[in-house]
Order: C-alpha cells, then sequence, then structure tokens
C-alpha cells in the first residue's frame, strides 16, 4: 500500500528556515512527480510546491516562489521541501503527495510547520 511520512517540521523564528522531508512508499516513485501541499486552521488545503517525476520541471505557489525549493532523490524514493525566509503565514500542516499538484493517493500524517516568534 502506498504511504507517505513526512517530517522535519517544527517552531522556528520569523526567518528562520526548516527542510522537510517525505519519504513514499508502495509505488514506483521515479515514475511519479511529487507535490507538497499545506492547510492551515479554517483554510483549504493549498498547494505549495510541485516536481516532475526526473526532477527538471518545477512550480511553486506565488505565496513561497524564491523563498522554497523543492527536491526528489529517487534511490531514497523521497521528496525535500527546503522552506527559507519562513513568514507566520507559512504555519500549517505539510503534506506530500505523488503527482504534479494532482494528489494520487491516500494523504500521510503530515508534519507541522509554526512560525512564531
Amino acid at each position: 500500500q502506498v504511504q507517505f511520512v513526512e517530517s522535519g517540521g517544527g517552531l522556528v523564528q520569523p526567518g528562520g528556515s526548516l527542510r522537510l522531508s517525505c519519504s513514499a512508499s508502495g509505488f514506483t516513485f521515479s515514475n511519479y512527480a511529487m507535490s507538497w501541499y499545506r492547510q492551515a486552521p479554517g483554510k483549504e488545503r493549498e498547494l505549495v510546491a510541485a516536481i516532475s517525476s526526473t526532477g527538471i520541471r518545477k512550480n511553486f505557489g506565488d505565496f513561497v516562489k524564491g523563498r522554497f525549493t523543492i527536491s526528489k532523490d529517487n534511490a531514497k524514493a523521497t521528496a525535500y521541501l527546503q522552506m527559507d525566509s519562513l513568514k507566520p503565514d507559512d504555519t500549517a500542516m505539510y503534506y506530500c503527495n505523488g503527482g504534479y499538484g494532482y494528489p494520487s493517493f491516500t494523504w500521510g500524517q503530515g508534519t507541522q510547520v509554526t512560525v512564531s516568534s
């Protein structure tokens, strides 16, 4: 069965950085694009970033462009989200899933990111 395990979240100050990891299993990771999403309390889930199966193409939400970087390691079946210059508005639960902005599988547990002074 397909599983995603997100990790790397935590509490950081505004302007700080975090690197999120998404360990995937149960499907051929190298054949799939991967995406990161986030959901804050009372808000809809939104796409943060996407990366093609080979890692050549990337797409970012306008609200994080220039601050976040997405990558994937097909050998490790792991996707990453490097987050820099974090803002309080980035506070949310972060999730990963297969597909280029179109989630294909059951969601994992997510990892909490809190940006606060």
